[in-house]
């Protein structure tokens, strides 16, 4: 099978911060492939870089066999593209900005025509096609931001967050369209913070973290790296002391990371029947209630933890280092 794309060495640096750090992966034709990681992991320079939006430091992108940076036109007739950010015109009509978009993509009048119907009635917007979308919702300009996309029909869907924020109803229909898209043989390469849309929609995944690409396989591969390793959930009651649980659970011995995941501790071992005593018992001496704890099978956001050594759903890093990386990364590229 041949690749759609092909990322070599690509690196972007900002003076001595390395922001995406040597990464290579491929992604076939016809598949879906996600790149995982937290906020700030370097995932929209990534794709910014494969798009051609920004110019690597060093390394290369390679889209349906043209290199980004030597054949930019090329590339850009084969793939529609999912910004983070929107791209089209607030000031105008969902129709003017698809015909406008249309005309940059050299497609005829009649051909326009038919395309911006069809995407328009696939985005449930036909009704509101003459509304400046400046008026519209989250939702609402998430979808046509995505119809323009697809309104030069490419071979190639480059989405980054395509559901971030969005309601559930606008969620469901974007990933639909993703699959539908993919089964008509169009490859899909998404990048994402949310471990269940990627587990829910890639055939493949990339996790990078910290511009690190550290883990490469299927969402099935990636869970069984965590064989061996049991995962113990501990709901605590209100905690009034703010003790740092993590902390406080990982000099355990047997424990081989923990972390806060949707408001419960998780806590990975190879022995449960040996954690759960020590778990209790440090809890009790250091004044905790637990209320509830249960024992749960690997999941990929296990994975990506034992990987990382953190949930992907941490916001916020006590390292100066990492924050800084963190607000470079935004003021650079948001």
């Amino acid at each position: 099978m041949n690749n759609a794309i092909e990322v070599k060495e690509l690196t972007k640096s900002y003076g001595d911060l390395v922001a995406v750090d040597h990464i290579n992966f491929e992604v076939k034709s016809g598949e879906i492939f996600g790149l995982l990681g937290p906020n700030g992991a370097g995932k929209t320079t990534t794709i910014r870089m494969i798009c051609g939006i920004l110019r690597p430091t060093f390394g290369k992108a390679i889209i349906a066999g043209f290199d980004v940076s030597q054949k930019p036109e090329e590339v850009k007739r084969r793939i529609g593209v999912v910004p983070d950010i929107s791209n089209l015109f607030p000031q105008l009509s969902a129709r003017i900005n698809l015909e406008f978009m249309g005309k940059l993509y050299g497609l005829n009048k009649n051909t326009r025509r038919e395309r911006i119907d069809q995407v328009l009635e696939l985005f449930q917007l036909k009704e509101r096609q003459n509304d400046l979308i400046g008026q519209y919702s989250r939702g609402m300009h998430r979808r046509i931001v995505i119809a323009a996309a697809l309104l030069h029909n490419p071979d190639i869907l480059i989405m980054d967050e395509p559901t971030t924020g969005l309601d559930a109803q606008t969620a469901r229909l974007i990933r639909e369209t993703i699959l539908r898209f993919n089964k008509e043989g169009k490859t899909i390469f998404l990048t994402t913070h949310q471990i269940e849309e990627a587990d829910r929609l890639c055939q493949r995944i990339g996790i990078i973290d910290y511009g690190h690409l550290i883990a490469l396989n299927t969402p099935e591969a990636l869970k069984r790296e965590t064989a061996g390793t049991q995962a113990l959930e501990i709901k605590l009651s209100a905690n009034p002391d703010q003790r740092d649980w993590p902390s406080i659970l990982r000099g355990i011995e047997g424990i081989d990371s923990v972390a806060y995941v949707g408001g419960s501790m998780r806590v990975f071992s190879k022995d449960l029947s040996e954690t759960i005593p020590k778990v209790v018992n440090l809890v009790d001496k250091n004044n905790g209630k637990i209320e509830n704890i249960t024992i749960s099978q690997p999941t990929l956001e296990d994975a990506f933890i034992n990987l990382t050594g953190r949930s992907i759903r941490k916001e916020s890093d006590s390292s100066i280092e990492h924050s800084s990386w963190k607000r470079l990364e935004r003021r650079k590229l948001r």
